[in-house]
């Protein structure tokens, strides 16, 4: 146990005494010095930094005495101030190993492609590129995932995060992304409310996520799986080539934004259609639709039917053009 909270910081003395502490609340500093086999004044000192650091506490009858703060509250607060201070170091790192390729770029050309392995690590990148952007983020994105259930939470609070700070935020999802449970409702339609500028394609060439023009992380698969492996691109033509197919993506791209205008004088689609006219114009089938809306075939076909009618049109490529006539799309 001591060497658990010699990793977290606290000498051998003040995870004695707070063991002890813990095992005898309402002890004093003679008692726990007895108990723990330390001096009086080794003892005082302890307690004084276990209460600095939030670990104890006096008694509140008997001021002499001393109560220990429960363990997961005392010990996850540190844990927590140790996973910060190694946060900001792997940012340092990350953020050193950039200077380091930029200046050996030229001399040494094979550094312009990085090999990441395992899902911990992916993430930490991931998470770096894009607390470190400057400018944009741009990424393309489809299945099939690493894992099923992604962390929307964590993406949406630093997405609002940095389009607070004035980064722009792009992304183009493939078609099976917006039809994959959930992923509508709970992640892309609220992204594109906060900020996020959001186009749907039937088909992706890959799955991608870039920073600025310095830095790119594609996650390699294997037919339909994705193996726990990523490259790192960084500044090279190579990058050059991505830059150009994001944007060439992005123009073929249909809009697929949670609240659009309508032109004056005519009324305003409801929340249902305006998700139906997106997904519709992004090429889903409607099974695709109804997996994504939740709805069932019976129900889906009915309100494709219902719009059709209201826009005047006979097929989907005119219910398409008369959506945007009405500003709808």
């Amino acid at each position: 146990m001591l060497d658990a909270f010699n990793a977290l910081g606290l000498s051998e003395s003040d995870g004695q005494v707070y063991a002890a502490l813990v095992a005898a609340p309402q002890s004093t500093a003679a008692e726990l010095a007895e108990r723990c086999g330390l001096s009086l004044p080794q003892s005082e000192k302890a307690l004084s930094r276990l209460a600095q650091q939030g670990m104890a506490t006096r008694a509140p009858v008997d001021r002499e005495r001393y109560l220990a703060v429960a363990p997961d509250v005392a010990i996850g607060t540190l844990i927590g101030h140790r996973e910060a201070e190694l946060r900001q170091a792997r940012a340092e790192m990350h953020r050193l190993m950039d200077a380091f390729r930029e200046a050996s770029r030229f001399t040494d050309p094979a550094r312009s492609v990085e090999v990441l392995t395992g899902g911990e690590a992916i993430s930490q990148r991931i998470e770096y590129l894009q607390d470190t952007s400057l400018q944009q983020v741009r990424g393309f994105d489809c299945p099939p995932y690493v894992q099923d259930v992604q962390d929307a939470a964590s993406y949406l609070t630093r997405l609002r995060r940095k389009l607070k700070e004035g980064v722009r935020f792009r992304t183009v999802y493939d078609r099976e992304a917006v039809a994959w449970p959930g992923r509508l409702e709970n992640e892309i339609l609220v992204g594109a409310a906060d900020g996020e500028e959001s186009r749907v394609r039937t088909t992706l060439p890959m799955k991608m996520i870039m920073s600025d023009d310095r830095m790119a992380v594609i996650p390699i698969s294997a037919g339909d799986s994705v193996l726990d492996a990523a490259y790192v691109i960084h500044p090279s033509a190579l990058l050059q080539a991505l830059d150009g197919l994001f944007e060439a993506e992005w123009d073929r791209a249909v809009p697929l934004q949670a609240a659009l205008g309508a032109e004056p004088g005519l009324r305003e689609p409801e929340a249902d259609q305006r998700k139906l006219l997106g997904l519709l114009a992004a090429g889903l089938t409607d099974e695709s639709i109804a997996r994504s809306l939740g709805w069932s075939a019976r129900t889906t076909q009915r309100r494709l039917q219902a719009l059709m009618r209201e826009l005047g049109a006979t097929t989907r490529f005119q219910a398409g053009m008369a959506a945007r006539e009405r500003g709808w799309l």
